[in-house]
C-alpha cells in the first residue's frame, strides 16, 4: 500500500557499534553467551578493519551491575546498540526473584532513559543444567538472540524520524 511507510527491522550489522555487557558470575555460562552474542553480530556484518571496531565487551561482576554498565555504555554515544548477558540461578532463598527483577527492571529503564537499544540476554533458570542448555549451541544461545534483536532494533531506530 503507497500510503503505508514500513520500517523493518533489517539485519545487517556492518555500520552499527555493539557493546556487549557481560557478567564474569557464572563465567562459563556467561562466556558461551558472550560468545554467541559476538558470533551473531559479527555474521551479521559487525566485522573490524582498520578504522573500525564494531564490539567491544564490557565485564562486570555480576548481574545486578549489568543495567548501570549498559547504561553508561548507552550514554556514550559511542555504541548503537547494547547486548546484555548474564545468568541467574535460583537458590534457596528469595535473593533469585529480587536480583532477576531488578536487573530485568534496570535494563529496561537503561534503555528508555537513553534511547538505545539495550537487549535482555540475562538467563533466569532454576539450576545450572537449564542455564547450560539455554546458553549452548547455535539455535538454543540466548546471548545469540539478545545480539540479533540488537541488530534488528538498532536499524529500527536508525530509520525513525529524529524527534524533539
Amino acid at each position: 500500500m503507497k500510503d503505508i511507510q514500513f520500517i523493518d527491522g533489517a539485519t545487517n550489522a556492518a555500520q552499527f557499534r555493539f557493546a556487549v555487557v557481560v557478567s564474569v558470575y557464572h563465567r562459563v555460562i556467561t562466556e558461551a553467551l558472550c560468545d554467541g552474542a559476538v558470533d551473531a553480530l559479527r555474521q551479521a556484518g559487525a566485522v573490524s578493519n582498520e578504522q573500525f571496531d564494531p564490539i567491544t565487551i564490557i565485564e562486570v561482576p555480576g548481574a545486578f551491575e549489568i543495567p548501570l554498565a549498559a547504561r553508561r555504555a548507552a550514554d556514550t554515544g559511542v555504541f548503537d546498540a547494547v547486548v546484555c548477558v548474564g545468568c541467574i540461578v535460583r537458590g534457596e532463598t528469595p535473593h533469585f526473584e529480587f536480583i532477576a527483577s531488578a536487573v530485568a527492571h534496570g535494563i529496561t529503564m537503561a534503555s528508555q532513559l537513553s534511547g538505545v537499544p539495550i537487549t535482555f540476554g540475562v538467563l533466569t533458570t532454576n539450576n545450572e543444567r537449564e542455564a547450560e542448555e539455554r546458553s549452548s549451541g547455535d539455535n538454543s544461545n540466548k546471548g545469540r538472540e539478545a545480539a540479533r534483536a540488537a541488530v534488528q532494533l538498532a536499524n529500527v531506530i536508525a530509520k525513525l524520524p529524529q524527534g524533539k
